[in-house]
């Protein structure tokens, strides 16, 4: 009878919340923290690029039909109750290595307050929630059916060579379109598949199993320096004496928080330092040339990027300026339109701005959707440099003219054609429209008539592309020399990664686009370079993520759904 009992016991604390944990603030941190990428009740419309959650309870882990998890998930042979879910929202890729779900809620209190509202939801004590701001209008539900709703299947028109150029003069209004829910089910490559590039082109793999490859940076003696984001890791490879493949992986850096962006510094053949952009923080490595492992713990340049650093958008890019002054790093988001930032007048906008920048936000939003500027070798506090980017995935220095470039993915659900991503120079003290505008003049329906007095300040992006495209980096093309070199006549122009559309009925994205440049002045074209990675279903085997040229003249372009490095050289 005793063994019973506690058997009892043990499955009641296995399936239920923790005593006393409060569902109403873990409603509140789930808006905060997760809703950007996930919906968990009916009707609150989260932002849905993540597997939805209503009913979390009780599920197997990776068994939703509607989303594509990672192997790794759907392997782990979990299944949902109060302690797993603790442990895993605890440190998810700990519990469950390879997951793609990389943000944790480190304090315990969070945690049960999250689990009790997922209970609550399921028991029914949390009704259909009202609809949020990030969807929308009344009788307009998202479609998950790639058939019904507008435009055609774009992305079997791309082609290398075929120019793209967005007129943000005329584009559709908000809603002419359902909001689609339609992840990319990723996949195995075809037996059948073939990438198309230009004449003279070919494309091979450089190196394969690196789980979660993100950004890359090349050393001056070639060494490619690679994050793992969702590991923790910041990995080494050496190219082959042939530049083909990598011939060695080392480990320079593991134990960081989501770490995304690198640089050296100072700029030139013997750079003292790697800066590494983690999730909330800037730290530093001592570097010397031909180093493959970190010769000491690094060192904290910058201990707080944001007041309220976790959830939502989670990547930090890092540039600095040519003449070495300047350190900018790239904050997104937390959210798609500030569904959660409270309300302020007209007098409290104005003392804010005084302070912060034109556009800047605040509260759970404070120093995000920005590009925030620091002295080097200064003790000051950072400052906003530019405000109103959605997400700055790519921050990118144009090497010939030492502008900054932001490769930003812009907000959701406004329908398959709005809001188109970009890439962009950005200037200093410009504002560039979210949440309340976007591509200049437009004012974001569902914040209509919130800020008045931001109407016609929007600086309008460069290069605007297909809305949902996800563009993740931007490389300039700089080699003149080496035995993958390309054509002469693609120097100075940009090449763009796009990850892939998750928010359109029809697939875009999972290609390179080559950014066109006329005398390193963008002329707001792009064309397709790189093409092939969508199967005739829709379905994806490759998700482009970082480039970066390496020292032979090749083109490297970072997969984090294959975990893969692909290689693109010119033969003569």
């Amino acid at each position: 009878m005793i063994r019973h009992s506690a058997i009892v016991l043990a499955a009641l604390v296995c399936a239920t919340p923790a005593l006393g944990a409060d569902a109403n603030a873990g409603k509140n941190t789930f808006r905060q923290q997760c809703a950007l990428c996930h919906s968990a009740q009916p009707g609150d419309n989260g932002g849905a690029q993540g597997p939805n959650l209503d009913g979390v309870f009780g599920r197997k882990a990776g068994s939703s039909s509607a989303f594509s998890y990672t192997k790794a998930l759907q392997d782990s042979n979990l299944t949902w109750d109060a302690a797993t879910l603790d442990r895993f929202l605890a440190s998810p890729t700990t519990v469950v290595p390879g997951s793609a779900m990389v943000v944790a809620i480190p304090k315990d209190e969070d945690r049960a307050n999250v689990i009790a509202y997922f209970q609550g939801v399921k028991d029914g004590t949390f009704k259909a929630a009202p609809a949020r701001a990030g969807g929308p209008p009344p009788g307009m539900r998202p479609s998950a059916d790639a058939g019904a709703p507008k435009g055609t299947a774009d992305w079997k028109k791309d082609v290398p060579g075929r120019v793209h150029r967005l007129d943000v003069a005329h584009l559709p209004a908000p809603f002419d379109s359902s909001s689609a829910t339609n992840f990319p089910k990723f996949i195995e490559k075809p037996v059948d598949a073939k990438l198309a590039v230009p004449p003279g082109f070919k494309v091979d793999v450089f190196a394969t199993n690196l789980e979660g490859a993100r950004a890359m940076k090349v050393a001056p003696n070639g060494d490619i320096f690679l994050t793992l984001t969702r590991g923790g890791f910041v990995k080494v490879l050496r190219p082959s004496s042939d530049g083909a493949t990598a011939a060695s992986m080392e480990t320079f850096a593991q134990g960081l928080n989501l770490p995304f962006g690198m640089a050296f510094y100072p700029n030139g053949a013997q750079p003292k330092w790697l800066y590494v952009a983690e999730s909330n923080r800037v730290v530093r490595y001592a570097y010397k040339v031909g180093d493959q492992k970190a010769s000491a713990v690094p060192e904290v340049v910058v201990p707080e990027l944001a007041p309220v650093g976790g959830g939502g958008h989670f990547t930090r890019d890092i540039a600095f300026s040519l003449d070495g002054k300047r350190m900018f790093v790239s904050v997104g988001s937390g959210s798609n339109v500030a569904e959660d930032m409270p309300k302020k007048d007209a007098a409290e906008v104005k003392s804010w701005e005084t302070q912060h920048g034109l556009g800047a936000t605040w509260g759970t939003e404070e120093n995000r959707a920005d590009v925030l500027v620091f002295e080097v070798g200064s003790d000051k506090p950072g400052k906003v440099f530019a405000s109103g980017i959605r997400n700055c995935v790519g921050l990118t220095m144009q090497p010939a003219t030492g502008a900054l470039w932001c490769t930003t993915n812009e907000r959701d659900m406004l329908g398959d054609d709005l809001v188109p991503d970009y890439s962009t120079r950005v200037k200093e003290g410009h504002f560039y429209g979210w949440p309340w505008y976007y591509m200049g003049k437009y004012e974001d329906p569902r914040l209509k008539g919130e800020r008045p007095d931001l109407a016609g300040k929007a600086t309008v992006p460069d290069v605007p592309y297909q809305a949902h495209s996800a563009p993740l980096n931007l490389v300039f093309y700089t080699a003149t020399n080496g035995t993958a070199v390309f054509p002469k006549e693609y120097v100075g122009d940009g090449f763009a990664m796009m990850h892939g559309s998750w928010n359109r009925a029809f697939r875009t994205g999972h290609k390179i686009v080559r950014v066109r440049m006329k005398n390193n002045i963008p002329t707001g074209e792009y064309d397709d370079f790189l093409v092939g990675f969508i199967a005739d279903d829709g379905d994806a085997w490759a998700r482009p993520v970082g480039a970066t040229v390496a020292s032979d003249g090749s083109l490297l372009m970072s997969d984090d759904g294959g975990n893969r490095i692909y290689r693109i050289s010119y033969a003569r």
